[in-house]
């Protein structure tokens, strides 16, 4: 079935130019990111592929990126000088480029970022419109938007923990719009991404983090509001 779009998808967000794919939709991907780092990063690895990697200069996705690390919106005026806040701020980051990787979307990024000792490594899509795809997550598939409340979860593959968690979020009174599983094999650990139509009170959230089978909870409300 071929995706729909809409009115947001046409005209793009309000933003800071030159081009809604290599500026809003690089800002949108860095600031899903830190969300599920846990804040702004201190070190930060950023490598552009495809058409990126050939126009991420010219286009400010460089800036772009470095802004949304530091969790600037996309309409942010700050964007324009966002490595001088880098330095501020004490972020430390690294540009990559690769100009042919076949497998993945045209206008891609991957995100190794540090905090704390925290690692974790993303890899987003910009789909144009400032409309995004945060593709994986640590090497699980994980394929969300940013536009609705997402609930990422790793757990150990036990039988009947989708219906589990499903029927958590019934009880916060959540509509699930849409679900995926991703394991790197059979027994192994799982992710599961939810995206959903509600937020999540910090109760329910408290309480799936003290299951003994769920190792890790990040909940990242609509990264818009």
């Amino acid at each position: 079935m071929a995706e729909k779009s809409s009115v947001f998808d046409m005209i793009g967000p309000v933003m800071i130019g030159p081009s809604s794919s290599h500026t809003a939709g690089v800002v949108r991907i860095a600031r899903a990111a830190i969300r599920v780092l846990g804040g702004q990063p201190e070190k930060a690895i950023i490598t552009f592929y495809n058409s990126f990697a050939r126009t991420y200069e010219g286009h400010g996705s460089d800036k772009a990126i470095i802004a949304g690390l530091l969790d600037f919106k996309t309409d942010d005026e700050r964007i324009r000088k966002s490595f001088d806040f880098a330095e501020e701020r004490g972020l430390e980051y690294t540009f990559k480029s690769v100009g042919n990787a076949s497998v993945l979307h045209p206008n891609s990024i991957k995100l190794n970022l540090e905090k704390g000792g925290k690692k974790v490594e993303i890899i987003g899509e910009s789909k144009g419109g400032g409309v995004i795809n945060i593709a994986e997550i640590d090497g699980f598939s994980a394929n969300f938007s940013s536009s609705l409340h997402t609930l990422i979860l790793k757990a150990e593959d036990k039988k009947g923990s989708i219906a589990y968690i499903a029927n958590i979020l019934s009880h916060d009174d959540c509509n699930i719009a849409t679900m995926s599983v991703s394991r790197k094999g059979k027994n192994d650990i799982a992710c599961q991404v939810i995206e959903m139509d509600s937020g999540l009170k910090p109760v329910t959230i408290e309480y799936m983090k003290s299951l003994s089978w769920i190792q890790d909870v990040i909940y990242i409300p609509d990264i818009d509001l």
